[in-house]
Parts: C-alpha cells; structure tokens; sequence
C-alpha cells in the first residue's frame, strides 16, 4: 500500500473542494456569479444566513465581536449571523476537515495569519478581489494585509495585528533594584537571576514550551523554521539549535521556569498575573486577561518592551488574524457584507478599544478610544522590528508539529540535536516544494 504524502493531501483536497465549488456554484446549487455586484449595489436586499466561526479568546475577547454582531444584524435585517466561538487550538484542522468532507464549514472565519496562504493554497477560500469585502483595501497596513495574498488573488482581510513582547512586572523590576527591561538573552538571564535572588519565591521568566514562542530566538540566531530562498525546512539547523539551548537555558533552576503540560499557556499566564512571574513572552490579546490579575490592578504595573534577541538581532514574528470566506459558501454576498461590516475603520475601533489589539487599518490609530489607548501604543514599538512568517502553504503548520518535539527537549526528555532531527523528519513533505 502506497502511503500519501502531505503534498499528495494536498491535491487531492484541492480537487474535493474545487468540485464541490463547483457542484455549489452551477449544476446543483444556486449561481452566485453576481454575488459582489449584489452585495455591493443593493446590500439591503441580500437575504442569508452567515455563519461565523470566531477562534478569539471566548471570555476576554468575543464579547466585543458579539457585539458587532448584533450591529450588523440591525444594519442589515434580511441577513442572520450563527456565531461560533471555536477554540484557537485545532481550529485549522477543524476547518480543513469540514472543507474538505463540504460538511459543517463556516461561511466566514478567523483564521490566523499562518493558516491563510494553506487554506487557499487548498482550495477552500473564496478570492475577495473585486468584492465589498475588500473596501478600503488602501488604508490596511502592508504587512498584516500581504498574509492574505496569495498567487495574485487576495483571500481575506486583515482583521488584528500583533506581535510578541517581553511583558514585564514593573514592581518587581523595581523591588530587585533592575532600572530597564534586557535587551538581550544574556541580559534575560542576569535580571532574572537578580529578581529570584533579591524577591524570594519569584520566578525571573516563564519560557512557554510552544515552537511559537521560540520564534523570537530563532531570530535572534538569524534563523526560520524554513528558508524559502534554498526552498528547505530548517528545523535542525544550528540556528534553531543555537535558540533551543538558549531557551532551554533560561529556564533552569535560579533562572525561570517552563511547563510542557497541556495547560503550559495557561500556567504561564496565571503566573504572571499573580505576581509569581517576572517576564514572559505574550502578545496584545493576552493584555485584556493580565490586566484581571492582582497584580495588575494597577494597569501601569504593566511593561511591554520589544522582544530581547541573539546575535542577528531582534524582534518577535507577526502574527494577527484575518477574516475569510469559505469558497462553498452558499451566501456569499451575505458574507461579503459581513466582512466589510466586521472591519470596518468604525468596528476595528471598537475592538481596540475593548480588547486592547492592534487594529489593521492606518486611519484606525487616530480614532478616539485609540490614538489614547496605552496597550496600543506600548505594542507599536515591537511591531516596528516584527518580522513576517513564511507566506509558503503549509510551512504555518510546522509550529504544531514542531511544538511536542520541543517540550520534549525543554522537559529534558530528549537531547537537542536527537529532538531536531526527529522534528526535521516528522516534517518532510509539510511544506509542497520544501525539502527536509
């Protein structure tokens, strides 16, 4: 029996979802051709129903989103809006499992900005181009908006920004006698040490045992999970080699610490929300959560400063979210009103400001409830140094695959060298036309 690879998947998803397209736009379905002269020319005639998975942090950051909903459902009252918080974790192979059976996919997701270039490479995305879904497409930042480009057609909108920062307690700072955030690693460490030793019972830094979270040393080594110039998966590279152990190193005893449990985020974030942590890396959507905690309710407490780096450098990965539209959806004019409407200057607004994230749209900053709002701003600097994800399809999935091989090396389960090169097999053939 011959066993497929990643690549062959691929094709042959593509092929599932192309012909159920097809089957939902001709012969047995209705023709939506004129879909986006519709939605655009007489938006309050279309009529449907949009369902919308949303993958944002179900306490903390959906009510905003909910209430953007019931805004769009009063604008426009022929069209209803089945919301669905879906967890983030598995959310992509939910959604590819759902396209590709043409079973249960949503109308419209938000998919993180690794999934985008995957899931259209995959057939399953409906091109926004020439459609009100893509308005205003002028006033949205270069970087989030070139996630949704993919082979000459655009297949979503950026909705959130973000990057990762080192997030720091500023009382404990203080406490152990520490005037600045570090800079680099090597300064990581002397601080954290000096906080273990001068506040007792503290922890200097959590390093989160996430292939996401180790994105910021990576780049400090100069280094990528794949280098699309050679067209390879790097892995095992001494770059990645070179970051593990200095990750793995901040977490030692009289250092930080690091968790491998299903609960690791989690674990991390209570922690510092307490107080028993001095440092973490987290982005602007975990600020709404932290400001919850005791030790913040002084929202100054708070420092963000821009990720600490190695020897090539600093900077964090950018990451964010976009809107997107299923390619079999049978209401696509009502979902291409549903996007406009959700990213909107005036909803990205509302959403700043409520959860405290980083709109996509350049006019949004200067809008009241924004231009003043202190985690926007302290997150602008780490964006000025963030650094784009790999736009290849299927290289946004080495993070999952990666991510066991490295809890296993940060839990001392498996040496450095034997974790990568277990990982850099596991991923042959993850990213079509990458070698391994």
């Amino acid at each position: 029996m011959t066993r497929a690879t990643p690549a062959t998947r691929m094709a042959t998803a593509f092929a599932a979802v192309t012909a159920l397209t097809l089957a939902g736009c001709g012969g047995g379905g209705a023709d939506q051709s004129d879909a986006a002269a519709k939605a655009a020319n007489d938006p309050q005639s279309v009529s449907g129903t949009v369902t919308w998975w949303d993958t944002s942090d179900a306490t903390n950051e959906s009510p905003a989103f909910k209430e953007l909903v019931k805004r769009f459902e009063k604008k426009y009252p022929k069209i209803d809006v089945e919301y669905v918080n879906v967890p983030f974790d598995g959310a992509d192979d939910k959604f590819k499992t759902a396209a590709q059976s043409g079973d249960g996919a949503p109308d419209v997701m938000r998919a993180d900005v690794g999934w985008t270039p995957t899931f259209a490479a995959l057939g399953y995305l409906q091109p926004l181009d020439g459609t009100p879904a893509l308005d205003g497409a002028d006033d949205y930042l270069p970087t989030p908006m070139k996630t949704n480009e993919y082979q000459g057609k655009t297949y979503g909108v950026p909705e959130v920004t973000d990057t990762l920062s080192l997030l720091y307690n500023k009382e404990l700072f203080a406490e152990a006698g520490v005037q600045e955030p570090p800079k680099t690693w090597d300064e990581v460490e002397t601080v954290a040490k000096k906080i273990e030793r001068k506040v007792p019972g503290t922890t200097g830094i959590f390093v989160n045992a996430d292939s996401y979270f180790l994105l910021p040393f990576v780049y400090g080594e100069g280094g990528d999970v794949v280098d699309t110039g050679s067209k390879r998966i790097t892995i095992d590279s001494p770059a990645m080699k070179s970051a593990v152990e200095t990750s793995k190193e901040l977490s030692a005893g009289g250092i930080g610490t690091t968790d491998t449990s299903a609960n690791k985020y989690t674990n991390m974030l209570d922690g510092f929300k307490s107080g028993d942590v001095a440092m973490m890396l987290n982005g602007p959507w975990s600020v709404s959560d932290i400001l919850t905690g005791s030790a913040y309710a002084d929202p100054d407490n708070l420092g963000v400063a821009t990720v600490p780096g190695g020897p090539e450098g600093r900077g964090g990965p950018v990451g964010g979210h976009n809107l997107t539209v299923y390619a079999g959806s049978p209401d696509l004019a009502a979902s291409y009103l549903f996007v406009k409407f959700m990213n909107s200057p005036e909803s990205q607004a509302l959403v700043a400001k409520e959860n405290s994230t980083l709109p996509t749209r350049e006019s949004v900053y200067d809008m009241p409830g924004v231009k003043d709002n202190q985690v926007v701003s302290q997150f602008q600097e780490p964006m000025e140094s963030a650094k784009p994800r790999p736009s290849a399809p299927g290289a946004g999935d080495l993070y999952d695959l990666f991510t066991p091989f490295y809890e296993q090396i940060m839990g001392g389960q498996t040496p450095v060298s034997d974790g990568l090169k277990q990982a850099q097999r596991k991923a042959k053939g993850a990213v079509p036309g990458f070698e391994s």
